[in-house]
């Protein structure tokens, strides 16, 4: 890969994994450091199975989880496993970054004791609004709207920033995080005019709002239901931003 943050998307099924990709994932690779560096944002239900087509799992530096969704972490279970019980040995630990109780979550979701839980495969951090380095990578957060604590992820390497929403509903932080971001990674798992609960996700037009408000340079839409024609979403953005908007699908990549 030349310079710069590459984005490929892993999945991006909203709620659960569809017919066409699993739930959300998404590998961040740069060259901007001493060889490559390799982050996923969500490791969500049915993802580490397609994440292997794409990389080698254990060649992933860290990850950051948005929120204790199933469809948003529920493949650390599988990766605790192969991290742990490779044939080559137990894998070092990396780093994973996750809300208030991201490592108890992780460890009842297995069956595991708290103590020790997958502490022995994962550096647990918890997100608390300041930047986070690996490599390259200075990841920023924001909390944003969502009936669970849920972030909202910055990520660069000093050249591209790329804006990852997570789950949310409209709101400020999320504008502000992504200010100036050359991609925002936005969900719209809703459509206009539906009988919604508030604070919980955004309509395609939400997100493009967000996108013009930010002055983000391009948009890609995800985790859309596989109950939605997912072009609706875009069809939904088009009015209110005016900048490139594409539909996210497993496989696509984008040089940020």
């Amino acid at each position: 890969m030349g310079a710069g943050v590459k984005l490929t998307v892993i999945g991006c099924s909203g709620s659960f994994p569809g017919p066409d990709s699993p739930a959300s994932c998404y590998l961040v690779e740069s060259d901007a450091g001493e060889g490559t560096t390799r982050i996923l944002l969500d490791l969500g239900s049915g993802a580490l199975g397609t994440l292997q087509s794409f990389v080698d799992p254990l060649a992933i530096d860290a990850v950051f989880i948005t929120h204790l969704h199933a469809d948003h972490f529920f493949d650390m279970s599988g990766y605790y496993v192969m991290r742990r019980y490779h044939p080559d040995g137990p894998q070092p630990r990396i780093p994973a970054y996750g809300p208030n109780g991201t490592a108890e979550r992780l460890a009842r979701s297995y069956g595991l004791p708290l103590d020790p839980g997958m502490h022995e495969e994962f550096d647990f951090g918890v997100y608390d609004g300041e930047p986070t380095r690996i490599g390259p990578f200075t990841v920023d957060v924001a909390r944003v709207v969502h009936p669970v604590e849920a972030w909202a992820l910055r990520v660069t390497d000093g050249t591209g920033v790329l804006v990852y929403s997570g789950d949310t509903g409209p709101c400020g932080p999320l504008v502000e995080l992504a200010k100036d971001a050359d991609l925002l990674l936005a969900e719209a798992s809703f459509r206009e005019g539906g009988d919604y609960p508030e604070e919980l996700h955004m309509t395609g037009r939400e997100a493009g709002q967000a996108a013009a408000d930010a002055g983000a340079r391009m948009l890609v839409l995800t985790h859309i239901p596989p109950w939605y024609d997912k072009e609706l979403a875009r069809e939904e953005a088009r009015p209110v931003f005016d900048g490139p908007i594409e539909i996210a699908r497993t496989g696509a990549t984008y040089d940020i």
